[in-house]
């Protein structure tokens, strides 16, 4: 049983091209699907609300077709799918140049669809969703214009099985035999936290909570009524695509819980600000497919996806797991939800005034460097932006976030009339998100929300959906850290308010996943039966 529970680039679109007969069926097929969601209540049904008010400001992207040839010649054996689950870059648009920087984008719509089970899955489960998945991809095409799925497993899934299993099949680090690529989550060194005293946010002091759902269900696409298809799916409609198919009759049960929605596409935070009356909607850069106006799509800033795989690639491995082991073209996945001040990253008065420390320049400084910012933006430093949104992503060494606090090379603060000692957030997740040749470790998978979840009040708040595939845990726990800098704070005697986005930001929930191959995406462990009791 399956229910809910509790709380790319549109560069040519063509939203007046008439629809075909077969879509105006589906459509209407859907509407049960949709009533179906929203009356079993819960995040469900908050998160599809999300997606519908997205249907009317995004616009339909026209993307080139996957070269299917090519796709066959990379991944051989039906049904010609990566292994690595997140492995996208064969299925989405290419790689293009907005302003001189390589850009790739993502589907439009991403729903991150937590779940919790009752029981451990057997066997039998393991098939029912093996078969919905399969269906599922036999209905959409793995590409933005049909779907993309993928499942990944928490500390509280492999908990269901025997110790034994985790011990001998979960790759553990190079670094320290003793530990492994998959451990729980951990509050960030600025969370709000009792693990952090003293933390606390100027708007929404909101401490994080580590979730613990049994699995994550990712779906992705251009289409907002694909996602409302496969979800209605697998929560027992038994239609899809607008014929008649089994949904998946688990007896393990699916409960979902905390499900929230991602967009990205070039203006579509600018057109939610606008829609919704946000004071500080004149001041996002319309070209902008981020909440802080500055695009996070650089192909320069991201790995290949087999490069942060258990089983590494490219000169990157920090595991145990080699070619042929259960988890080989495995992955840790982070999923965290944030809460972003945007008032205060204009630096807005009560009057809806924006101040001297929200100045594009500044706001630049916060999210690059100092050491010097990639631009210094426009003479009006406000109005939609202030400055340029695309801007390339360099690697200047992993000691950039260390010379930025010293002070060296930053520009004057004309409050001292001396060097800034102003870090920016990318140079400070320099510091280990890379190798020392500047590869990428990490591939990220982030992008903007828009929704009430977790803020005190129940208005509805930008957010930043956030998701991001390394090889271990603890990888990304160094990197969180490094991100906050507190060490360099506190050493080079940085203002709190000089320290990238740290007090922008609340992350109200956070949880770690495994990833596994495709091959063992549906339950692992549950066909094993007890050959490790």
């Amino acid at each position: 049983m399956v229910h809910s529970a509790h709380p790319g680039e549109p560069e040519h679109g063509d939203p007046g091209r008439p629809e075909p007969a077969a879509g105006r069926q589906q459509r209407g097929a859907l509407a049960v699907s949709r009533r179906k969601l929203l009356i079993s209540g819960g995040g469900l049904a908050a998160a599809f609300a999300g997606l519908e008010a997205m249907r009317h400001l995004a616009v339909t992207p026209v993307r080139l077709a996957a070269d299917r040839e090519a796709i066959r010649r990379r991944f051989p054996g039906a049904p010609n799918l990566p292994d690595v689950q997140f492995d996208l870059s064969s299925f989405i648009a290419p790689a293009q140049t907005v302003n001189g920087v390589m850009v790739q984008f993502p589907p439009v719509y991403t729903l991150f669809a937590p779940a919790r089970l009752s029981s451990t899955p057997s066997r039998e489960d393991a098939r029912q969703l093996s078969d919905a998945l399969g269906a599922v991809e036999q209905a959409y095409a793995f590409e933005p214009q049909g779907a993309f799925t993928f499942l990944s497993y928490g500390m509280p899934y492999f908990r269901r099985f025997p110790g034994s299993m985790f011990s001998a099949l979960v790759p553990r680090l190079i670094s320290d035999n003793s530990r492994f690529a998959l451990e729980e989550a951990v509050p960030g060194p600025t969370d709000v936290s009792q693990d952090n005293p003293g933390i606390t946010k100027k708007t929404f002091n909101v401490p994080v909570r580590i979730e613990q759902n049994d699995m994550l269900i990712t779906l992705r696409s251009d289409n907002v009524d694909h996602l409302w298809d496969v979800m209605a799916f697998l929560a027992g409609s038994n239609r899809l695509a607008g014929e008649t198919v089994p949904s998946p009759r688990l007896g393990c049960g699916l409960a979902f819980t905390s499900a929230r929605v991602m967009f990205v596409q070039r203006g579509l935070p600018r057109n939610v600000a606008d829609s919704n009356s946000l004071m500080y909607s004149s001041y996002i850069n319309p070209e902008s497919p981020m909440w802080m106006g500055f695009a996070d799509q650089q192909t320069s800033a991201s790995a290949a996806a087999p490069n942060v795989t258990f089983q590494g690639a490219g000169g990157i491995k920090l595991t145990t797991a080699d070619s042929g082991d259960y988890f080989d073209n495995g992955s840790l996945q982070h999923l965290s939800h944030v809460i972003l001040d945007m008032a205060q990253f204009y630096d807005m008065d009560t009057r809806g005034r924006p101040g001297d420390d929200g100045t594009f320049l500044e706001r630049c400084q916060y999210m690059f460097r100092s050491t010097p910012p990639p631009s210094r933006g426009h003479t009006d430093q406000f109005t939609n932006g202030g400055g340029p949104s695309f801007l390339e992503n360099d690697f200047q060494g992993t000691d950039d976030a260390r010379k930025s606090a010293e002070g060296i090379g930053t520009p004057i603060d004309p409050d001292t009339g001396k060097p800034a000692h102003r870090m920016g957030h990318l140079s400070t997740l320099q510091r280990s998100s890379r190798t020392a040749a500047g590869k990428p470790m990490h591939v990220r998978m982030d992008g903007p929300g828009f929704d009430h979840m977790d803020v005190p009040d129940g208005s509805k708040q930008p957010k930043l959906e956030f998701t991001v595939f390394v090889p271990t845990a603890d990888f990304f726990a160094t990197m969180r850290t490094n991100q906050a800098s507190l060490d360099l704070q506190k050493q080079f005697h940085v203002e709190p308010s000089d320290n990238g986005l740290e007090r922008f930001l609340t992350a109200t929930r956070r949880q770690n996943f495994l990833i596994p191959p495709r091959r063992h995406r549906a339950f692992p462990f549950a066909e094993i039966g007890g050959r490790y009791d």
